[in-house]
């Protein structure tokens, strides 16, 4: 219910609040066509999936003009809840599966997102330059370096320096020991007391 984002994030507009309920309604009405989320857990979206995207919102707040590319985005997570939460940031999301990134451009357009855009391929055919890479379980850390630092554009105008931010769950020691950059990580259970974020994280790597 929209009640769990308000209880972490109280000062959301009216606007924001009323795209947050629609999220709530849109993706169980898609679901229902295409497979976006474990049919199991559509009635955890709020939390599994809407707020533990927002996760990234209070690990850092997105300067205006910002802009964030969302790797694997699949039904739109992180993405879709950020592009909400920043109104004033660029949002790009890719993925290999278009059939997902249909129902991203259509939640996009009713909820009212005018700051989505998607691409349906690879990651090593995305162009241009983000302030942030984010992703939510896409693969490890080794792997993915690799394909996105071309990404990260040097300038930085957020308190943090450009980089990769993200969502993971489970025990991390075995992939984080390969990884060679300077590494933050945050325990979920420190934002959110829902059970669902005791075992999961959020992972900084500044490129």
């Amino acid at each position: 219910m929209i009640d769990t984002i308000l209880k972490y994030f109280p000062s959301l507009s009216d606007g924001q609040k009323q795209q947050f309920e629609q999220l709530g309604e849109l993706y169980p009405e898609w679901n229902s066509k295409i497979n976006v989320i474990s049919r199991k857990d559509i009635d955890n979206l709020y939390v599994n999936h809407i707020l533990h995207s927002l996760a990234i919102a209070r690990f850092i707040t997105f300067a205006p003009g910002s802009a964030v590319l969302d790797m694997g985005t699949g039904g739109g997570f992180p993405g879709v809840p950020l592009a909400v939460m920043f109104p004033e940031v660029r949002f790009h999301l890719v993925d290999r599966i278009g059939k997902k990134l249909k129902v991203v451009d259509d939640i996009a357009a009713r909820t009212g997102l005018t700051n989505v855009t998607t691409q349906h391929g690879d990651i090593k055919e995305v162009k241009g330059g983000y302030d942030f890479v984010v992703s939510r379980a896409v693969m490890d850390l080794n792997e993915l370096i690799p394909l996105v630092r071309r990404l990260v554009k040097r300038e930085c105008i957020n308190a943090m320096p450009n980089g990769l931010i993200c969502l993971k769950g489970g025990n991390l020691d075995g992939e984080l020991h390969n990884v060679k950059h300077r590494v933050m990580v945050e325990d979920l259970s420190g934002y959110f007391e829902e059970e669902f974020f005791d075992t999961k994280k959020v992972v900084y790597l500044p490129l």
